[in-house]
């Protein structure tokens, strides 16, 4: 059974597209069939592949918007990664929430195309933008889990409320089955006492649905996407890379 996980923060900059990407990535090492979608029409996760989402000629803006664009057809080989597969975004997508505002099934378009799709998978990866708006919300209609990536710092912390609102309001009115995943701490300094404040924070408010993993900041996420990679392939044994690799293996074993 394909498992749905939904990557959401409103918040930018908080590693939403570095967890999709290394996340995916492991888990495809462990022999699971992976597909990443990217609904962010900066197109990060996109380009961390190799491809340019400024010249797309399918991608989710077509799925979107219902252009006979069937998901299979827009899946893309990521390199030559066997198991992990992407639908990328294009710069199109940011007139799509403007052009759906009303459609009657504007809030299930993705749900719709996945629930097409014949292809076998283990896990949907779903990237979403810095924003609680339209293609947020299509991600979070159609996933089972939400998995929050938290930048330690405390304006980010304060930020999760307004996605936790968001997400049960989903919940309780599209997606019943919808369910917290768990909060990811990110961007961790260990040399700054705030870093280990905020994560004590999080744990004292959201308690066992924060993740025992961290990840710390470092330049080697920004490095990976240089060479077309993740820093799981680029550099396996850096701990960030460590990291998402035994977060694959919780995520993997907790299904």
């Amino acid at each position: 059974m394909t498992r749905t996980i939904v990557v959401a923060n409103q918040k930018g900059g908080v590693g939403k597209t570095t967890t999709v990407a290394n996340l995916g990535a492991a888990l495809a090492m462990m022999g699971r069939r992976v597909l990443l979608i990217d609904l962010d029409s900066q197109g990060a996760l996109t380009a961390t592949f190799g491809l340019d989402p400024y010249n797309m000629p399918r991608s989710m803006y077509n799925i979107m918007l219902n252009e006979n664009t069937s998901l299979n057809r827009t899946i893309r080989a990521v390199g030559t990664r066997t198991r992990l597969g992407l639908v990328p975004a294009s710069v199109d997508l940011a007139v799509a929430e403007v052009q759906l505002v009303n459609a009657n099934d504007r809030a299930q378009r993705l749900q719709n195309a996945l629930r097409q799709n014949r292809i076998p998978l283990d896990f949907i990866l779903i990237d979403t933008p810095p924003s609680l708006g339209m293609l947020t919300l299509n991600g979070l209609v159609s996933a089972d889990e939400v998995l929050v990536p938290v930048q330690c710092q405390y304006l980010a912390m304060r930020g999760v409320r307004a996605l936790m609102e968001t997400i049960w309001r989903v919940k309780r009115r599209l997606n019943p089955d919808l369910r917290l995943l768990g909060l990811l701490p990110t961007m961790y300094h260990p040399s700054i006492r705030h870093s280990a404040q905020v994560v004590h924070e999080m744990r004292e408010v959201f308690g066992p649905k924060v993740f025992d993993i961290v990840v710390r900041n470092s330049s080697r996420f920004a490095e990976a996407p240089v060479a077309n990679m993740t820093l799981v392939e680029y550099a396996p044994e850096h701990e960030g890379a460590q990291a998402y690799r035994k977060l694959a293996e919780v995520i993997a074993n907790a299904g």
